[in-house]
């Protein structure tokens, strides 16, 4: 199988287009791919940069449903390459928005969606003001390719939430990402998912942004890793590319998690995902 994570950038004063991620899906399967993946907010500015109460505009204004425009020309773009595609978005259902990412198989059926379940709030980062938390759980699709989760963003850093799809045996987690240059000590980004891949047994994808955009400047540098915890490709740093591997799924058969770590998990001793403590002494 073989995957393309497309690495751009996206200028503030940008009217949001689906073009280029048409172009892009376009271009990625001419080069041989099966999947496409695109970094959080795929077309759009990254809006949770400003507090929403400086906008003009709400967040539900900033968002369109799912299905919509956006979905559908992917899905047309990906039914006409015959590639699978996960993008990125901000979704408005009924009174709230989320950060979603739809997943659109080969022939371009809605698979479903995932929406961001944990919302941080921090400088340049003020995302709880725009989005809802996801209430879809934490799925695993089966695609054209095989069982592909999607962790966005910020819910990468959940050990529980990844648990959530390697229990669904996913050989493949993509990361939608919206990364900036020195948010998180240098090496970081790879560090934390070639660990959860050791752990869980799947192959990671991280599609980064890129470029300047206000006060925040994206990494780049979106990367795969294999389910031994090895980095297999890297984009080399902050420049507009599209980065391709070509990835062995059936490895996870084979991987520590898969014949070692999950296979003597204690789910009698847990709880709710975390070790159980004993009732507090009462020591009056």
């Amino acid at each position: 199988m073989n995957i393309a994570l497309v690495q751009h950038a996206v200028s503030p004063a940008s009217a949001p287009t689906v073009d280029r991620g048409v172009r892009a899906v376009r271009t990625a399967a001419d080069a041989g791919a099966d999947l496409v993946v695109f970094p959080e907010l795929s077309f759009t500015p990254f809006y949770p940069q400003v507090p929403v109460g400086e906008r003009r505009r709400s967040a539900l204004d900033l968002a369109e449903p799912v299905p919509g425009p956006t979905t559908e020309a992917l899905a047309n773009a990906a039914a006409d390459a015959g590639v699978v595609v996960v993008f990125n978005l901000m979704e408005r259902d009924g009174d709230r928005a989320f950060d979603t990412s739809p997943v659109l198989d080969a022939d371009g059926t809605l698979l479903g969606r995932t929406r961001m379940m944990h919302i941080t709030e921090y400088e340049h980062f003020h995302e709880q003001g725009y989005y809802a938390p996801g209430d879809t759980g934490a799925p695993v699709y089966g695609t054209a390719v095989g069982r592909l989760g999607v962790a966005i963003c910020y819910d990468r850093h959940y050990p529980e939430y990844l648990r959530a799809l390697a229990l669904q045996d996913a050989d493949l987690v993509v990361v939608p990402q919206a990364g900036t240059v020195g948010e998180w000590p240098d090496g970081m980004y790879e560090a934390e998912l070639r660990v959860a891949a050791l752990q869980h047994g799947f192959f990671a994808a991280l599609a980064n942004r890129t470029g300047p955009e206000g006060d925040m400047q994206f990494a780049g540098r979106s990367f795969v890793t294999d389910p031994f915890g090895a980095v297999v490709a890297q984009a080399a740093g902050t420049e507009e590319t599209i980065l391709h591997a070509s990835l062995d799924l059936s490895r996870t058969a084979d991987a520590p998690a898969r014949r070692l770590f999950l296979r003597h998990r204690r789910p009698d001793q847990y709880e709710r995902g975390a070790v159980a403590l004993p009732a507090p002494t009462d020591t009056r």
